[in-house]
């Protein structure tokens, strides 16, 4: 019965890493051809539906640590989907009027060729077993210069959100209610903002540790 289990569990990460790796295709592709053929401007529109539903689709991963399908700590996943999470829907689709920055181009980008990376990497080890060299390499160095500009990024688009959050009072609870509680989304932006400052550089060291470690085993086998 654990065999069975264990095949199982290998065609069901085998599936989802391949289909999400698909929606990460779809985006750098749309990515790339807009900003060639129309400009910066344009790109959000492109690649707003596979973005969505890709960047969505990690929240499996946060469930997969959990339950132990996978060996991924969920206190370095969450933050890092979480923090997505919140640039795809609470900032790029909830605020217009941040889509056409050049931000934008870099994020998607950035985060696409990542994600290609890492779904190709995982996907392929569940199916075969293993990974080649290249891949692992690529899985556990380009993230050397994607990480920054992804965070930049991140950071930058956040920051040119505020004013506009603050003018719409969107997401916000007032008082007085029912319930006796008041949120503030500016706020509230403005801490996940302060984060990025002790979060980031964390990230990063914890990033450096993995590789080394992923290098090293490599090496040995």
């Amino acid at each position: 019965m654990g065999g069975f289990f264990s095949v199982l569990k290998r065609l069901y990460l085998t599936a989802y890493n391949w289909t999400v790796f698909y929606g990460w295709v779809q985006v750098l592709y749309f990515a790339l051809k807009t900003l060639s053929e129309s400009g910066p401007e344009k790109v959000y529109d492109a690649v707003e539906k596979p973005l969505q539903w890709a960047q969505t689709a990690a929240v499996m991963e946060i469930l997969h640590g959990l339950i132990g399908l996978v060996r991924s700590p969920v206190s370095a996943t969450l933050p890092q989907i979480g923090s997505r999470l919140f640039l795809t829907w609470g900032i790029l689709y909830s605020f217009p009027e941040t889509r056409t920055h050049l931000l934008v181009s870099s994020l998607v980008i950035s985060w696409s060729i990542t994600e290609i990376i890492r779904y190709s990497f995982f996907g392929t080890k569940e199916a075969l077993g293993f990974a080649p060299y290249w891949l692992l390499w690529l899985r556990y160095s380009t993230f050397l210069l994607l990480y920054p500009t992804g965070i930049s990024s991140e950071v930058g688009l956040i920051y040119i959100a505020l004013q506009y959050i603050k003018r719409s009072d969107k997401y916000c609870i007032r008082m007085p209610n029912k319930w006796n509680f008041s949120f503030d989304y500016y706020y509230a932006s403005l801490i996940s903002l302060a984060i990025y400052a002790p979060g980031s550089p964390h990230m990063y060291t914890y990033m450096l540790g993995q590789r080394k470690k992923a290098l090293a085993k490599s090496k040995k086998e």
